[in-house]
């Protein structure tokens, strides 16, 4: 049973100071893709949730709203006369900024706004928030210049107390922006001036919630949450601002309104707190405890945590897997991009943003890979809500040189420290595919040790250095899992990628791509089941997660689960959690019948002279064939291994091994072919796979393949016909047997 917490009612009413007048004057760009939820849009209330869900109080003043807008040349001052009004937090390309404008990378993109400030309690202090500004910000209040920030996806704040002046009438906010997208090397994720293919719009400046803060002089800066299932407590350290060492703080745990737990100490230290019989914090039970923290006689701020425990250990049968709460658990999630027709980065209200993870859900996910992009805190607060797992990625940069390489760095650290006390997150990825990617083992090295609570998948796809916790490998359409290792876990970082374009849901009319398209719902649903049904036997096998590509379709992209603007789903919902269910259940035995040569050179009998009718069966004489190592092929064929060189049209292969006794509930086929391949068990064709794929697939094959298996001797014979361009043949065989319940492990989701 799910408990509202104390935390979340807090955050469902909290009072702003003051709203400035936003005139009505605005309206979204016509002529783009929109969501439901633009027509939702209202400047005066833009993004009115409370933006900070670990840290509340209970006073704030929303900056959202109308702001003066200005693009001009780099050279140039602030500008003497704004253009019109921009919405704030939109990025200016953006439909529902009201510009929809690009800013290029020798040109200033410059706000305004004013809004008035009550006379404050004696010892109050300022605090001016920007969730993110992408890229170069600097800020300026009642004319003078206060402080900039580098970094478009975290959070930082000002202390401009002593900028304000609360005998005015008004005051004066400007903020400086500067976006070079992809003309010079910051992170910036999928961002580019000039979209194509993978590739997005720019989103330059504001695109997370701007607010005003009053706190008192001595306050909790911020606080580090680190909690320890196995000794059942929770560490707090708060960060105090003004405070001396003398200063006395006490943090309170709270279970539905009940205090389970308190600790007193001096400004610095760290508060343990016993949680007996703690509720643990997983996808089928996201229980949270609620926090207060507070400086005696002074400021106090609510927070909350989950206890939870994420890990690499071996299962029953030594296979190192990913668990939680000391359980091996399968992940299975979408890879979620978070972009929006007419928000761009941003979207339109906090509904929106909490739908997407809705429907993951109820897809029957258990993990959702947040794919170069950091959302606003409100994203995980759902998802720590929601129960569910998040690997979070670095936005790629394209880190040329060590300038870059630093500011890598001092932004990756940034993104972790904000995000690290949501317990959603159980994986950081700094890498993804080679983009960027520099000194791996270091970067994983330090992240490591500067959040030893999670763990670091060292790069997404293609470019494994071999450290951190998990092999991640990308295969499309797929699926496929890289090698068993005995120190990390086999993931499968990206697969599918299956597109499907829908009339009046679209980007743009023409030239929408997906790895595999398909004409209708009904065949993308019968090919997405099929492709989810085979993962068991692969987490049989030893894979420990999988991510789909992808929640929504982007821009020209037609990959999505659903479509852009969130209007169709296009596989049903019911049908997708049933093909899931059963990786979060306890899982198959597999056992490996005949190995591919992926990473060990296997023994066949081949030829490639012509054959009689009576080659595939087990008694035909192959003592006149060669023998040779797999796979067979040209080298640079993409994903091949090749051992034994073949240059012809055609080329016949035979293998023997045993098996054992005992029932079989299914076989599965291990296979990389270029191009036409036949597979014959036993003298019984059980798989035809035409054309070429570019890596090892898994297929199931049906019941005449488990018929035709004997006890003892079998003999597996392959033929690959090949007419231009590379060729590869690699084949091996796995059968999958239940487990017993008792050896069951795995959690539920």
């Amino acid at each position: 049973m799910k408990h509202a917490s104390l935390t979340f009612m807090l955050l469902a009413g909290l009072p702003a100071l003051s709203r400035a007048d936003d005139a009505p004057k605005w309206h979204p760009v016509k002529g783009t893709l929109q969501t439901r939820w633009a027509a939702q849009v209202d400047p005066a209330k833009a993004l009115d949730e409370y933006p900070r869900p670990q840290m509340v109080r209970p006073s704030w003043m929303k900056l959202n709203g109308l702001w003066q807008y200005a693009i001009q040349s780099n050279r140039d001052g602030r500008p003497a006369v704004y253009e019109g009004n921009i919405l704030v937090p939109f990025p200016v390309e953006s439909s529902l900024s009201g510009v929809k404008r690009s800013v290029s990378p020798d040109q200033r993109l410059w706000y305004r706004r004013t809004f008035s400030l009550p006379k404050p309690p004696a010892d109050t202090r300022y605090l001016l928030h920007f969730g993110a500004v992408d890229w170069h910000a600097t800020v300026y209040v009642n004319g003078d210049k206060v402080g900039e920030h580098k970094g478009g996806f975290d959070p930082f704040s000002f202390d401009v107390t002593d900028f304000l002046d609360p005998e005015k009438r008004s005051q004066e906010i400007i903020v400086s922006v500067w976006d070079p997208t992809d003309s010079a090397s910051q992170p910036r994720g999928k961002q580019v001036l000039k979209p194509e293919g993978i590739w997005y719009t720019a989103n330059t400046g504001i695109w997370q919630t701007v607010w005003l803060e009053p706190v008192p002089t001595r306050h909790v800066e911020s606080l580090k949450i680190v909690t320890d299932v196995d000794a059942g407590e929770v560490r707090i350290t708060p960060r105090l601002s003004g405070a001396d060492s003398e200063t006395s703080v006490t943090a309170t745990v709270l279970e539905i309104g009940k205090t389970v737990g308190e600790a007193t100490g001096r400004a610095g230290s760290t508060l343990t707190i016993k949680v007996p019989d703690a509720k643990l914090w997983s996808p089928d039970r996201p229980f949270l405890y609620d926090l207060r923290v507070a400086i005696k006689g002074g400021d106090q701020v609510h927070s909350y945590f989950g206890m939870r425990k994420i890990a690499l250990a071996k299962d029953a049968a030594g296979v190192n897997r990913l668990f939680l709460n000391n359980q091996p658990l399968f992940q299975a999630g979408p890879l979620d991009q978070g972009w929006w027709p007419d928000g761009l980065y941003t979207a339109p209200t906090d509904e929106a943003l909490k739908y997407d993870l809705e429907i993951t859900k109820q897809l029957g996910f258990n993990m959702v890979r947040k794919h170069i992009k950091v959302e606003p805190a409100r994203w995980y607060r759902h998802c720590d809500t929601m129960g569910l797992l998040v690997w979070q990625d670095m936005p790629s940069a394209d880190n040329k040189d060590e300038a870059s390489h630093k500011q890598f760095a001092a932004e990756w650290e940034r993104i972790i420290d904000a995000l690290h006390n949501h317990p959603s997150i159980v994986m950081w990825v700094p890498f993804n595919e080679g983009w960027g990617q520099h000194d791996t083992p270091k970067v994983v090295e330090w992240t490591k040790k500067h959040d030893p609570t999670r763990l670091v998948n060292n790069a997404s796809g293609w470019t494994d250095k071999g450290v951190g916790d998990v092999n991640d490998m990308h295969n499309y359409p797929g699926p496929g899992m890289p090698p068993v290792e005995a120190a990390r876990a086999a993931v499968l970082g990206e697969f599918g990628g299956l597109g499907l374009p829908l009339a009046g849901h679209l980007w743009v009319d023409k030239n929408n791509w997906g790895y595999k398209t398909f004409p209708n719902q009904a065949e993308l649903t019968k090919a997405y089941l099929d492709l989810n049904e085979r993962l068991r036997g692969l987490a049989a096998l030893g894979l420990s997660a999988s991510v789909y590509t992808q929640t929504t379709d982007v821009e020209i992209e037609v990959n999505g689960l659903m479509t852009y603007d969130r209007a169709v789903l296009k596989v049903p919902a019911d049908a997708a959690a049933a093909v899931l269910k059963p990786l979060y259940q306890p899982l198959p035995a597999a056992k490996v019948l005949a190995a591919t040569s992926q990473t060990t050179p296997q023994t066949w009998k081949y030829t490639t002279n012509p054959v009689g009718p009576d080659w595939t069966k087990p008694d035909f004489d192959d003592a006149s064939w060669s023998s040779g190592p797999g796979g067979f092929g040209a080298k640079g064929t993409p994903g091949a291994v090749v051992h034994t060189e073949w240059k012809t049209n055609e080329i016949h292969l035979r293998r023997e091994f045993q098996a054992e006794p005992g029932a079989v509930d299914s076989l599965l086929l291990s296979i990389h072919h270029d191009e036409d391949a036949e597979v014959y068990l036993n003298g019984v064709l059980v798989s035809k796979q035409p054309g070429h794929v570019g890596d090892y697939q898994f297929l199931p094959l049906d019941r005449k393949a488990v018929e035709a298996l004997k006890p003892g001797r079998n003999v597996l014979a392959v033929s690959c016909r090949q007419s231009a361009g590379g060729q590869y043949i690699d084949v091996g065989l796995i059968e999958i047997k239940s487990a017993p319940p008792a050896t069951a492990s795995a959690a539920k989701p």
